[in-house]
C-alpha cells in the first residue's frame, strides 16, 4: 500500500561529496508523525557525490529518490529549482541543498504543524547557524528578528535573498506551482520564490536556529557567481532586471519597495567594488544610516577577525606529534 507523503524534501546537490552525508543524515533524523520522501537531484558531479547518494538510495529505496544528471545545467543556465518540484508528492516541500544540513530533529515537524494550523501562510522559515568552511567554526546567525513573527512582501523584497536561510524554507506546493517563468530569470530560485509566496500569502518566521548554513564553499553558487566585479556587476543588473518584471507583474503594488531595493543592491554592489567615495552622496544616505549597513560591517569585521587570527595560530603554533 503507496504511503501517503506530506512533506517532500527537496535537495540540490553539486561535487558535495564531503558535506552530502551530513546533510542526508539530517533528513533521515527527523521525527514527524507523517511521511515524507527525500529528492536528490545531482547536476552531474564529477567527484565521488553520486557514489555516495547511490548507497543511500540502495538503504532507503521507498524515501531516497534521486536524479543523476548526466550533463551540468547549471552551467548551462537551466532552471533547477522547479525539477524536484515537478516531480513531488508532498503538499509541502521543504528546501536544502547538499552542502547544508538540518540540526533540529523536530524541524520538519515544527514547519508543518504551524503550516496545518494557518492555512493562510503559504511559507515557513527560521534561523540558522552561519559556518564557514574556511574558518572551520561558526561564524554568526542568519536571523532576521529577534523574535517569532510574520514578514511582509515589502520585508522579504528589501531583505533580499540573505534574509531567509534557503535551508529553512518548507512552503505549500500547491502554490508553487504558479510562479511565472520569469521569477527565475536572475539565475536563482529561492528569493523569487519567497516574494511570490510573500506576495500571494503569508511567510512566518521562527526564531529557532533548526539548520546549518555553510558560506566559503568552494563550488557553491554565491562563490561562482559573486567572487569577481564582473559576475557580481551581472548578478546585480540580473536580480534589477527581476524586480522590474516583479514590478510589473503586481501591478506596481510593491513599487516604492522595489526601487528601494533596487537602490540598496547597488549601493552594495559598489562597496563591494570599492567605490566608497560614489557610497558617501544623498542618494544613498539612508543606506549608510540603517542597522543593517552596520550589521554587515560588524559581521565583516568578525570574519576578519577569525581569519586573521587562524593565520596567527598557524604561524606560531607547532603541529603537534604524533601519538606513539
Amino acid at each position: 500500500m503507496a504511503k501517503d507523503v506530506l512533506v517532500s524534501i527537496d535537495c540540490l546537490v553539486y561535487n558535495h561529496e564531503e558535506y552530502i552525508v551530513e546533510a542526508i543524515e539530517s533528513f533521515l533524523m527527523q521525527k514527524t508523525n507523517f511521511d515524507f520522501e527525500i529528492l536528490i537531484h545531482d547536476d552531474a558531479s564529477t567527484d565521488n557525490t553520486a557514489s555516495i547518494i547511490r548507497e543511500y538510495e540502495e538503504k532507503y529505496p521507498d524515501l531516497i529518490k534521486p536524479i543523476y544528471q548526466k550533463y551540468n545545467l547549471f552551467s548551462q543556465s537551466a532552471t533547477m529549482l522547479q525539477i524536484n518540484q515537478r516531480r513531488a508528492k508532498g503538499k509541502y516541500i521543504a528546501i536544502c541543498e547538499g552542502d547544508d544540513f538540518w540540526t533540529d530533529p523536530y524541524k520538519l515537524q515544527k514547519q508543518v504543524d504551524y503550516l496545518d494550523a494557518n492555512p493562510e501562510c503559504d511559507l515557513s522559515v527560521h534561523s540558522a547557524y552561519q559556518y564557514s568552511e574556511a574558518l572551520n567554526k561558526v561564524v554568526g546567525k542568519v536571523r532576521p528578528s529577534r523574535k517569532s513573527r510574520m514578514f511582509t512582501a515589502e520585508e522579504t523584497i528589501l531583505g533580499g535573498g540573505e534574509l531567509f536561510p534557503t535551508n529553512s524554507m518548507v512552503y505549500r506546493r500547491v502554490k508553487a506551482d504558479d510562479v511565472p517563468v520569469f521569477y527565475f530569470d536572475a539565475g536563482f530560485g529561492d528569493y523569487p520564490l519567497a516574494i511570490h509566496l510573500a506576495h500571494n500569502g503569508q511567510v512566518y518566521y521562527m526564531d529557532e536556529q533548526m539548520s546549518v548554513y555553510r558560506v566559503d564553499v568552494k563550488g557553491a553558487w554565491s562563490e561562482k557567481t559573486l567572487t569577481n566585479t564582473i559576475n557580481s556587476t551581472k548578478q546585480n543588473d540580473a536580480t534589477a532586471n527581476l524586480l522590474d518584471k516583479i514590478n510589473s507583474h503586481t501591478n506596481f503594488q510593491y513599487n516604492e519597495t522595489i526601487e528601494k531595493t533596487k537602490k540598496k543592491n547597488y549601493f552594495y554592489l559598489l562597496i563591494r567594488q570599492q567605490k566608497f567615495k560614489a557610497t558617501f552622496n544623498k542618494e544613498y544616505a539612508m543606506f549608510l544610516l540603517e542597522s543593517e549597513f552596520v550589521k554587515r560591517i560588524w559581521r565583516k569585521f568578525w570574519k576578519a577577525r577569525y581569519y586573521f587570527k587562524d593565520k596567527r595560530d598557524s604561524f606560531f603554533v607547532k603541529p603537534r606529534k604524533k601519538l606513539t
